[in-house]
């Protein structure tokens, strides 16, 4: 074999390592995924109480008491008594249940990192649909125990926005304890007649929210799991 031919061979070896290292690097990471899913469907529907935090530059929402429901495949409603939501369109996703509720996608492997110094799988979730409002999701993943640490998802119309959990009591099935959402307030559409109370007690002007960083969390008190969930409860009048 002469040096060009060596040389070409050379090219196409390396390129088919590469090409099924990456085909490798896919499978496990949708392995992963798969196996981090199946843990999330033990649940088939829950209602949970919580407290609401919201901190919005500018805003005054007091800490509330929330009811928390979830049915399968993809129901999923925040209600309180009293005060405003100010979750974006998108906030439906602080639920990892509906990140995973999509069903044509391609998971990609994107190496390591760390959420609070603990080690995880990062993969990213690319939909294959062109009819859904995701566009890219980042998933940071606990080998060990197939638990979601974070995610990171970029909507088309919602902006990109991070949710953060930490699990205790009910790990197995695969639910927080506490989650953090964050989002950038220039992304957010508020609803139509909704009124703005600001620290300043000044008139609420929407420009004021731009560029700024919201963070909702919530504390889980108690679960029900897998007790049944009438589909009244995501109705508009649903309590």
């Amino acid at each position: 074999m002469n040096l060009k031919l060596r040389r070409i061979f050379g090219v196409l070896l390396s390129s088919a390592i590469v090409f099924m290292a990456s085909s490798a690097q896919a499978q496990d990471a949708m392995a992963l995924v798969q196996q981090v899913k199946k843990k999330i469907e033990q649940v088939n529907d829950y209602q949970a109480t919580g407290k609401l935090r919201t901190d919005v530059a500018f805003l005054k929402v007091p800490i509330a008491t929330v009811n928390v429901f979830f049915k399968k495949p993809n129901k999923f409603r925040i209600s309180k008594e009293k005060g405003i939501s100010i979750l974006p369109k998108g906030g439906v996703s602080v639920n990892m249940q509906n990140v995973l509720a999509e069903k044509d996608f391609v998971a990609l492997d994107a190496g390591t990192g760390s959420v609070k110094g603990k080690a995880v799988r990062m993969v990213k979730l690319v939909p294959t649909s062109t009819t859904s409002d995701l566009v890219l999701t980042t998933l940071y993943i606990d080998e060990g125990t197939k638990l979601i640490m974070k995610a990171e998802t970029t909507t088309k119309e919602s902006g990109t926005y991070e949710v953060e959990m930490s699990y205790g009591k009910w790990a197995q099935f695969a639910l927080p304890d506490k989650t953090i959402f964050s989002f950038n307030t220039k992304d957010y559409k508020l609803p139509k007649g909704v009124t703005l109370e600001f620290d300043d007690g000044e008139k609420p002007d929407a420009n004021r929210l731009k560029d700024k960083k919201g963070y909702v969390e919530i504390t889980y008190l108690n679960y029900s799991i897998n007790k049944g969930v009438p589909d009244s409860y995501f109705g508009a009048k649903a309590k």
